[in-house]
Parts: C-alpha cells; structure tokens; sequence
C-alpha cells in the first residue's frame, strides 16, 4: 500500500479542485490512499508527511512564486531539514494562474528545488504538449504545456465551480495517478528487496 499527501494553498478555491483532482487520481490507484492536506492543518499531520510514500506540492502562482502560506509551509520544514526524514519520497507539483502563462513554470521550479533540498525524487507529468496542432483541442490534457508539473489556468472571474477548465482537472488527476502508480512500484520493490536480504 502507497501513501501519497497532497499537500496545498488555496487562496480562491480554484487550487484547491486541482489538489481534489490529484487526489481522486491517487485513490483510483489499486494499493494507493491519499491524505488531501491544505497547509494551514499540516503542524498538525507532520508525521503522516514523514509517513508518506510520495508528496505532491500545489499552490497558485502569485505575483511569480509560491503563495505565502504555501513558502511558509517550504520555510517550516527547516525544522527537520537536516535529519532527512522525506529523502528518497517521490515528488511532484501542481499550480493554477489566472493567465495561460502566468509564470507558473518559476512556481514548479521553485517545488522542484525545495524537493531536492529534501532529497526527494521528482516525478514530472509524462505527457507530451497538448492543443498546438490544428488538429488539437484546448480540451486536450496538458493544454498549457507543462513538463515539470501539472499547470492550469483559471479566468479571474469565474469561480471554482467552473474554472480551472476540465482539461486542467484532467491533467491534474492524470499526475496523481502517476505518482500513486510510482510510488506503488517503489513500495513494492523495497519489499521485494527486504524480503531477500530477509
């Protein structure tokens, strides 16, 4: 059994159904559970990210970076930095800004840094450019064309009833199956690995 936390801000809503899509990717996993977690309750669960076999990070993408709930969250985790208690977890990553760009990429990369600050493994989308054909669609999965990280973009003015699009619930959902897949092959392997050294 994987378990994967999805742990996110959300300041409008619209992150916090991307984080809802990563988790029902994770659960539609055999052998996988995930523990959806808004940042604000994680001193309460830290030993359940400890726990875990992979995390997925999400945030909006402010003024070209992480929230600052979400950066509060990265700076907590000094507490622990140096006894490593998440090396060797998968990572991945999500965000939503209200532009198609929106320098979201600068978002991920901020996550991916912070993953490897942890020594954690970094599990990008897997999917290849969506909806830059003639022949494409922006229902297409991967319509913004991330590689890092699943990205999505909501118009200001809608709420999270309706944006982001279904495309971007879509990807979102298609990266925390990935992960729970990974992280159940990774699992699975150590056990295989301790049972011989048994």
């Amino acid at each position: 059994m994987s378990k994967v936390v999805v742990v996110y801000h959300s300041g409008y809503g619209h992150t916090r159904v991307l984080a809802e899509a990563v988790t029902q990717g994770v659960d539609s996993q055999p052998d996988s559970t995930a523990l959806l977690l808004p940042v604000d309750q994680v001193p309460q669960h830290w030993q359940q990210l400890h726990s875990a076999d992979a995390i997925i990070f999400g945030s909006p993408t402010y003024m070209g970076s992480v929230s600052a709930p979400f950066k509060h969250f990265m700076e907590a985790t000094s507490a622990f930095y140096l006894a490593r208690p998440w090396r060797n977890k998968l990572a991945a990553g999500f965000t939503n800004s209200g532009n198609p760009c929106g320098d979201k990429f600068n978002t991920l990369v901020q996550m991916v840094t912070f993953a490897a600050q942890h020594s954690m493994i970094w599990v990008g989308l897997d999917l290849l450019p969506g909806n830059n054909t003639r022949m494409a669609s922006p229902q297409d999965l991967n319509r913004l064309g991330g590689s890092l990280g699943a990205m999505a973009q909501s118009n200001l003015d809608e709420g999270s009833d309706t944006a982001p699009p279904e495309a971007d619930r879509l990807t979102a959902r298609h990266l925390g199956e990935r992960v729970a897949r990974l992280a159940a092959q990774m699992s699975m392997n150590q056990s295989n690995l301790s049972s011989r050294l048994g």
